[in-house]
């Protein structure tokens, strides 16, 4: 079943990452890829019509053989705009913010992922080793009035605890002060693992829950580029979304309506 779209989503950024092999040796434990220049050029001119703006990050500055799986160059739709494509050697990303629509940025990630391949000059070299769907969310929560514990557990249906006897006496608070926590899962379909973080930090300057939902592809099921590429992505969608709204089932989600 479709989810609904919400008013106000707590999305923070959506994130699709590519990676592939970069089997050239350069120097002394290092690799690089020697169709990299020749890669970008050809890249830029394949979305330059989508996304105009080029901005050249601080690692454009460093040479490729230590810049490896390193994003080196930004396109944006406008200067400062998002949805934006990154590229750099071994690496390429999609991103999203709060302008996210799922069928905008599906689309968006499968012309960038055949532009990508279309621009690749040795096609036949071209293996990727890692991919993944990326979504970072966050609530604003009051730390100092509510326990991240007592929150995920009472809004998120996630109980982490600890032995009440840590805290006895009174001398330590049984509050956290840093709060950070991952489980990784392996899945069949697509094929790979699904990891869940959550993390107390801070959105436009305000305490919030930060989680994380990861699909990632392993060696072996990772789908063939670009022809695969479709339904990997719909599936681990589908994931990520079904574990969203079973995560915010109840206030939160009225929350997020506009209720």
């Amino acid at each position: 079943m479709p989810k609904k779209d919400l008013k106000n989503k707590p999305l923070v950024e959506a994130i699709l990452e590519l990676k592939w092999a970069l089997s050239a040796p350069v120097t002394a434990g290092m690799e690089g890829d020697p169709h990299y220049r020749l890669l970008l050029g050809r890249f830029s001119e394949r979305v330059e019509n989508d996304y105009p703006f080029h901005e050249p990050l601080p690692t454009s500055q460093i040479p490729d053989a230590m810049a490896a799986h390193m994003v080196q160059h930004r396109f944006r739709i406008g200067d400062g705009k998002w949805p934006l494509v990154q590229i750099g050697p071994g690496i390429m990303t999609v991103n999203e913010t709060d302008g996210y629509t799922w069928d905008d940025f599906k689309d968006r990630c499968l012309k960038a992922v055949k532009d990508l391949f279309d621009a690749h000059p040795a096609k036949q070299k071209f293996v990727v080793q890692d991919l993944t769907l990326r979504y970072i969310d966050a609530v604003e929560v009051d730390f100092t009035r509510e326990s991240v514990f007592k929150f995920l557990e009472e809004k998120m249906k996630t109980k982490i605890s600890l032995s009440d006897s840590l805290f006895g006496g009174g001398r330590v608070n049984g509050n956290p002060a840093a709060f950070n926590w991952q489980a990784s899962f392996p899945h069949d379909d697509p094929g790979g693992v699904v990891t869940l973080r959550f993390a107390v930090g801070q959105r436009n300057g305000k305490p919030s829950l930060i989680w994380e939902t990861l699909v990632q592809a392993v060696p072996g099921r990772i789908p063939a580029i670009p022809d695969g590429f479709s339904t990997w992505l719909g599936k681990a969608h589908d994931l990520t979304d079904d574990w969203f709204f079973k995560l915010i089932d109840g206030d939160l989600e009225r929350r997020f309506s506009g209720e």
